[in-house]
């Protein structure tokens, strides 16, 4: 298939035909591509072991200091291509100016600003102030093992300053609401629909722990930036037929926490609303499961990283960028709650809207407009 004549703009579509689903193929084959890409750079490339044969590839070139690094993350991983396409998810297209594809926008445009601006200040072949290492992590779209692997082998750390390139429509997002995923399982008593009094309805008992929920959700309080706390219930399923009282229900919960809600008050609130549910459903009972939980994060307005980002933006675009919250989790937001960094944050092509869609797309100017300003950021931060 036909590439763009722009750099940053063909990388993408390369980027994008190579499928990285996760649940699906995963990341082995683009990680292929990634590292041999990098390496050509002259940095020094190493693969950072993760699960299943996963890795994190990490390139870094070496500067006067290791730390503070500057360090750019993009993930390699995206949602599954879905169905409802007008356009070949992974054929990478570009019409009227807007190139469609799984990853396109979520965020394998913004893995290759990342690689350009690496290769390019490794390109100019000058000693650099401190470190710079680029990233492509992986299992971002699902519970984030790479960036957990990051963090856990130093790889990352509290002083480096980290920028992700995800989506964000030409703002700066420094701040993340927190998480907490939950699998509920209630239990009753199976029993002929005609004689309800016999059994003990799961699904009746689901309802009410819902219900528990959303009002205990609704009293928090809420937060000035991020808003207030919410929770979606994803999956909720129980019975066997439409005669029968259901003796088993489950339900999937994404809690999202704003400040100054944390996940262990999280916890309880859902033992409290299953504690008053299950109450009013005689002869019923539910467990819970915490499948992942990550804590909210808050901006600094005293961030270097942020000072120089607004500073490059400006003086790329002509304008400062908008400083906002990203309403979902990143890698820098596990890192940043991990490990206390205050310098964590995104800034990338597309709009987030977008993501995780049928006919999914970036705008090819949006690409060449972050390619510049995460160029000139490191030569602000690198060259001095």
């Amino acid at each position: 298939m036909n590439l763009s004549p722009i750099e940053e703009v063909a990388l993408t579509q390369q980027l994008v035909r190579i499928n990285s689903t996760n649940p699906g193929e995963f990341e082995y084959e683009l990680a292929d591509f990634i590292a041999d890409w990098l390496s050509k750079t002259g940095a020094e490339i190493t693969r950072n072991q993760v699960k299943d044969g996963r890795c994190n590839v990490v390139a870094r070139l070496k500067g006067k200091v290791s730390s503070p690094a500057l360090v750019y993350i993009c993930h390699m991983d995206t949602v599954p291509l879905g169905d409802g396409w007008n356009h070949d998810p992974l054929a990478a297209e570009i019409i009227d100016g807007r190139m469609y594809g799984r990853g396109t926008c979520d965020m394998k445009s913004g893995l290759a600003s990342g690689m350009i601006a690496f290769r390019d200040i490794a390109a100019m072949g000058r000693e650099l102030e401190r470190d710079f290492v680029f990233i492509a992590s992986m299992d971002e779209e699902d519970i984030m093992l790479g960036a957990d692997q990051l963090v856990k082998d130093g790889i990352v750390t509290a002083a480096d300053y980290i920028l992700d390139a995800e989506p964000t429509n030409g703002a700066i997002k420094v701040a993340h609401k927190g998480k907490t995923w939950f699998r509920l399982d209630a239990k009753g008593v199976a029993c002929h629909a005609s004689t309800p009094e016999k059994g003990s309805d799961a699904v009746a008992a689901m309802s009410e722990v819902i219900c528990a929920i959303n009002r205990r959700l609704s009293e928090l309080p809420i937060h000035e930036e991020l808003g207030p706390c919410a929770a979606t219930f994803g999956i909720i399923k129980g019975g066997l037929n439409l005669n029968i009282v259901p003796g088993d229900c489950y339900c999937t919960i994404d809690m999202r926490l704003t400040p100054p809600t944390t996940n262990e008050q999280s916890i309880k609130l859902v033992e409290d609303a299953i504690s008053e549910g299950c109450a009013k459903v005689a002869g019923t009972s539910c467990e819970y499961t915490v499948l992942a939980q990550r804590p909210a994060v808050e901006k600094d307005d005293n961030s270097y990283l942020l000072k120089m980002l607004k500073a490059a933006t400006a003086e790329v675009t002509g304008e400062e960028a908008p400083v906002d919250f990203f309403p979902g989790y990143t890698d820098t937001a596990v890192i940043a709650a991990t490990t206390g960094n205050r310098n964590c944050m995104s800034y990338g092509p597309g709009d987030l809207f977008y993501a995780h869609k049928p006919n999914e797309f970036v705008e090819v100017d949006d690409i060449v407009r972050c390619t510049a300003v995460m160029t000139k950021l490191a030569e602000s931060i690198l060259l001095g």
